[in-house]
């Protein structure tokens, strides 16, 4: 690690040192408050902005909403992690037994103390909760009856005429009925966390509704593309969603909304613009032939890329078809509704 430019995390707005630790069976983080300057001990005692330290007969507590898949990480290893905490910032940290939700509970006889073991367990959290894949995705459905039908087409043409090209079979397809535009993603780790998506979704509405002029979109979903520079080692090949009257207010939508769900910290920003894509073929999808069962799928780093360039010489205009989107879904990743699409937390429409 360079001394003079050591990693950092913002929280709340504060910067902090972090310093990693290697652990048996993941990094502990440990952290010291960085103020603009200089480095501070949190022992000394930061003020806590974001929750209520209550002032009782035996000192000062303070309760603090964690996601129980997180409370490994504040333990630490044998309760290292814990105990650390609580012998630098002298207070008591009780947490709820593993896979319980609760609170996390902080006691001690000084607010200051308090209140520097409430910031140093926000880090913690902050920076485990970013390790966690997610769990939900907001989502523009493309799974309209007329789209799966030119799907399809493109489907059993592509294997009637290419099938010999390197690495196209079927299995690297996607579902028809879970066609969609991913927004972006979300790792939402218990049901308050699901819940307060919805509700920050619901807030999207008037501006969703202002943008779509309260009507459903128009749009065509035409042409394909690839992700990589390589159209003969091609891992996603995608379809090209635009709204018919040639506006972009199907971006705005979804640049607004990612916009709105960074601002609350459910979101990480990755792009300065959504890349609205709708995925018809993925790497990811391909099924272990080596897998008797065939249920195998690849990972990340042993996918298989597929010759594309047939496809797109042929394909690269294909009208998928046109229809009108009229929602946004809080899309649960894994999962299967009663029509085949992934199964809804929650939605907001056009009109």
């Amino acid at each position: 690690m360079d001394v003079l430019r050591p990693p950092v995390i913002n929280i709340n707005g504060r910067i902090y040192r972090r310093n990693i630790v290697k652990e048996e069976h993941y990094e502990e983080e440990d952290f010291s408050y960085m103020g603009p300057s200089e480095s501070k001990d949190l022992a000394e005692g930061e003020s806590c902005d974001s929750h209520f330290i209550e002032q009782t007969d035996k000192g000062y507590h303070c309760a603090i909403d964690v996601p129980s898949v997180l409370y490994k990480y504040i333990i630490g290893k044998k309760g290292e992690t814990r105990r650390r905490l609580e012998f630098d910032t002298k207070t008591s940290i009780s947490i709820p037994k593993p896979g319980i939700e609760g609170q996390i509970v902080i006691t001690g006889a000084q607010k200051a103390a308090v209140s520097s073991a409430v910031t140093r367990v926000e880090v913690l959290v902050e920076s485990f909760r970013k390790k966690q894949p997610f769990t939900h995705f907001l989502s523009f459905p493309l799974n309209d009856s007329k789209v799966q039908d030119g799907f399809q087409t493109f489907k059993d043409e592509v294997l009637r005429q290419f099938s010999q090209d390197h690495g196209v079979e079927e299995s690297i397809f996607q579902n028809p009925v879970k066609l969609h535009l991913t927004i972006g993603t979300l790792a939402l780790l218990n049901d308050t966390e699901v819940r307060k998506a919805c509700e920050h979704l619901q807030e999207c509405q008037t501006f969703v509704r202002d943008i779509a002029e309260g009507k459903p979109l128009p749009l065509e979903v035409t042409g394909i593309e690839y992700m990589n520079d390589d159209p003969a080692m091609v891992d996603v090949l995608y379809a090209k969603v635009n709204v018919i009257d040639g506006t972009d207010r199907l971006q705005m939508i979804a640049d607004r909304m990612v916009e709105y769900f960074v601002s609350v910290g459910l979101m990480a920003r990755e792009w300065d613009r959504v890349k609205l894509h709708g995925t018809v073929m993925n790497t990811l999808f391909r099924k272990d032939s080596t897998d008797l069962g065939g249920a195998g799928k690849q990972t990340t780093s042993e996918r298989e890329a597929f010759d594309a360039r047939n496809i797109l010489k042929k394909f690269g205009n294909y009208r998928f078809g046109e229809f009108e989107l009229n929602t946004v879904q809080l899309s649960q990743r894994y999962s299967t509704d009663c029509t085949g699409y992934y199964s809804s937390a929650g939605s907001i429409s056009f009109s």
